[in-house]
């Protein structure tokens, strides 16, 4: 087996040696694959990677909203003058609907001149069409992928092959190895180097993941299988990221997220608007992170529980590579990674949220054409909701009972259908006199997906857990989107279509929006894969639960917790769940540093940059720890033994919340400090009155007067306004430490407990 030379590394010939003659193939034949992935020059050609799992490749759609797109080209060298034949693999994308119409045909120029058959104009699947033969003449040729429509026409790859027996294989494995075989392509990955982290998917949950493990010193490898970073936030699909960061019981989360977050003024917003570059210079500008854009996943390897490596190929050459971790995070939505391990999942395969694809719209300076659309929707004006603002909105969605893998590429070409149809009935229909000057602006060929594998943890959550407030002792991210589910909206759809392209929003607004629903830690991590974390829309939630969760910055948040549990797992060499079981009070203390606080090694002292402004108070019942003197000591500092509950409820509280306790369970809270000047403090302490509180609250200060025992009514006003009570005047010497206790021993209500305040005197 011979591999000749070719203008383009990614560009190879096999020639098929005497051996393979015995498995059918002509001794000394050659057979020429182009992956049109790796053509020198996309033209106006799209490179669209979102079907890899289900069809095999990442493919060059001609996405031109109906204008023909400039031609994609390549050279491509022969090993010989001859004549060979040609195969295209393709499909005909509305040929499923036996629409009228091939609204995807091209042509494939060799040396300028056109194929005598048209591709894209048949079969419904992808397949390997037949494309006649063509006479080399100087073992060098440009090819060329020639749009006719500019109506989505899509070419995967090309074969030229000088066997008369050659067929090639219809094979929808990612990286097929016969595909590398035929690229003259080794077969065994590349090991790229051993990580503590790598974090699959580059969407908000896995940016914020990997740095947030790169800041707190761990090694880490951050895979995309797009060319730019931010998933649905990104220009691809321009939704604009949504959920409340920097309040509940952690304040400082979202930090990270901001850093990152886009705000355009509505969604989907222009491509200025969302600012890939700036993601990526961030992404880039952290050491300790290594980025693989155009790299996807599709092998995992593991050791019984254990994932040891993922294999990824780089979308342009095909090049296999092995990354190797200790840990690892499922970011892809799809929950990708976790099902090839072997994770624990859940499938809604019906009545599932959907996939939506947006559009814009604008009026030009003068008159506008558009081609007739006889293979879209045959949509009038009253049978879609008319985008007035020139957008085409998130309702522009469907696939709800189509599988939320298999059928995605169906569901994109489903909604594209519905787009153009619409904007047909705009330009060409009835809608005709009042959009002489209309053109379409954009349309996304990138489907927004909102639901598809759940990988199950340690906790499911359900809409109970969050409309009944259960607070888990790990609760860390605040949800703040409303409990918001999508169904099929039939009103704008006529009968004989038969599928909704429009959908409809059902809000339970029983999150509190201004706080959050604090998601617990342990919905973040493989209940049976020991060592893998996830984040984003994947995490392990029910379809219900799904609805508030599902949105960005929520999703970054989680990627900001998981981060930082990482760097405790490689500095204690423990899984996520030992985490939960033995470290979460130190994992709260590193989810309460800033966004910008990092360390160079796990092992290296946390710097915080000076001049860090506080984060906002949560809500108008919060009193800010900034307005206050003295040295405070917050509920959130306090280590907590038995079940505390957190409250937000009442008014006066200070920093983001209070905590709270039956007399039924003994729980205990100690708030250990130092100060940095010796001397004699006022210590006061802060509590929320209520008649259901306790009405001997024992509270212990233990100073360099010892251990003095006072005792407070909670169920009387705080005498110091806005909700303190005065424990005494105690000595205390710098840098030694010290403590108040609170503990509910023989109460007679609910416990509060809520902030300390030290005042030099």
């Amino acid at each position: 087996m011979k591999r000749l030379s070719s203008s383009i590394s990614f560009i190879y010939v096999l020639i098929v040696s005497t051996a393979l003659f015995l498995v059918g193939y002509k001794a000394e034949s050659a057979t020429i694959l182009i992956e049109a992935e790796s053509f020198e020059n996309y033209g106006g050609w799209k490179l669209d990677t979102q079907f890899i799992e289900i069809m095999g490749s990442p493919y060059l759609i001609a996405h031109g909203l109906g204008k023909p797109v400039q031609d994609a080209t390549t050279t491509v060298n022969f090993p010989a003058d001859g004549t060979y034949r040609v195969f295209v693999r393709t499909k005909d994308w509305v040929a499923r609907w036996n629409a009228p119409g091939t609204p995807g045909k091209f042509q494939l120029l060799v040396d300028g001149k056109p194929l005598p058959e048209l591709f894209g104009v048949t079969n419904a699947e992808w397949f390997w069409q037949k494309g006649g033969e063509v006479k080399v003449s100087s073992k060098k040729a440009t090819i060329a992928l020639h749009d006719l429509t500019g109506f989505d026409g899509r070419c995967d790859g090309i074969i030229f092959t000088d066997d008369p027996n050659y067929i090639p294989p219809e094979d929808s494995t990612p990286n097929a190895d016969w595909r590398l075989l035929l690229a003259g392509k080794r077969l065994n990955p590349i090991d790229v180097g051993h990580y503590d982290l790598v974090v699959v998917g580059g969407g908000y949950a896995g940016m914020c993941a990997a740095i947030s493990a790169a800041r707190m010193g761990c090694k880490v490898a951050l895979i995309q299988d797009r060319p730019v970073l931010g998933g649905n936030g990104s220009s691809e699909i321009r939704v604009w990221p949504q959920g409340g960061t920097r309040r509940g019981l952690f304040p400082r989360l979202g930090e990270i997220v901001e850093e990152l977050a886009d705000k355009p003024k509505q969604s989907p917003g222009t491509e200025e608007e969302f600012n890939d570059a700036k993601r990526e210079a961030i992404i880039r500008s952290e050491k300790n992170i290594s980025l693989f854009l155009n790299h996807y996943c599709y092998k995992v390897e593991t050791d019984n529980d254990r994932i040891t490596a993922v294999i990824a190929f780089d979308i342009r050459t095909g090049e296999r590579k092995r990354f190797i971790a200790d840990y690892f995070s499922d970011c892809t939505g799809h929950g990708r990674i976790g099902y090839l391990a072997g994770a624990d999942n859940t499938v809604q395969e019906r009545g599932h949220l959907g996939m939506s694809n947006m559009w814009r719209w604008r009026n030009a300076d003068s008159p506008r054409e558009f081609p007739q659309t006889p293979w879209a929707l045959p949509l009038t004006m009253k049978d879609f909701p008319y985008p007035s603002k020139f957008t085409g909105e998130w309702f522009w969605e469907s696939g709800f009972d189509k599988d939320p893998i298999k059928d995605l590429e169906y569901v994109r070409d489903w909604n594209l259908r519905a787009v153009f149809g619409a904007f047909n009935a705009m330009k060409n229909g009835d809608g005709k006199d009042k959009h002489i000057n209309a053109e379409l602006e954009w349309v996304a060929y990138i489907g927004g997906t909102r639901e598809s594998r759940q990988l199950l943890g340690d906790i499911i959550l359900t809409r109970d857990d969050i409309v009944e407030n259960k607070i888990y002792s790990d609760a860390c991210v605040p949800t703040t989107w409303d409990i918001d589910l999508h169904y099929p909206d039939d009103k704008y759809v006529r009968e004989h279509i038969g599928e909704p392209f429009i959908s409809r929003a059902v809000f339970d607004r029983s999150v509190d929006k201004l706080n959050g629903y604090p998601i617990p830690y342990r919905c973040f991590y493989s209940r049976n894969i020991k060592n893998l974390f996830m984040a984003g829309r994947c995490i392990s939630v029910n379809h219900e639960a799904l609805g508030t969760i599902r949105v960005m910055k929520t999703g970054g948040m989680m990627g900001e917790v998981v981060g930082k549990a990482v760097s405790l797992c490689v500095k204690y060499k423990r899984t996520p769940r030992d985490i939960y079981n033995s470290h979460l009070d130190e994992l709260k203390e590193l989810i309460r540093l800033p966004g910008l606080a990092r360390r160079e090694t796990i092992n290296s002292d946390i710097v915080i940059p000076q001049n860090i402004p506080e984060p906002p108070s949560a809500s108008k019942n919060s009193i800010p720890i900034s307005s206050l003197s003295g040295v405070i000591i917050d509920d959130t500092q306090a280590k907590l033994k038995g079940n505390w509950s957190t409250g937000q409820g009442l008014p006066d509280y200070v920093g983001a919340g209070y905590r709270y306790i039956a007399n039924t369970s003994k729980g205990k809270a100690e708030y250990e400090f130092t100060v940095k000047e010796g001397g004699a403090y006022e210590v006061r302490f802060s509590y929320q009155h209520h008649t259901n509180r306790c009405s001997k609250v024992r509270i212990t200060v233990n100073s360099e007067n010892g251990s003095t025992v006072k005792i407070v009514n909670q169920k009387e006003k705080p005498p110091i306004a806005p909700s303190f009570v005065s424990l005494g005047v105690f000595e205390f010497q710098t840098n030694k430490k010290y403590s108040v206790i609170v503990d509910n021993d023989g109460a007679d209500g609910f416990v509060n407990i809520d902030a300390v305040q030290l005042i030099k005197k």
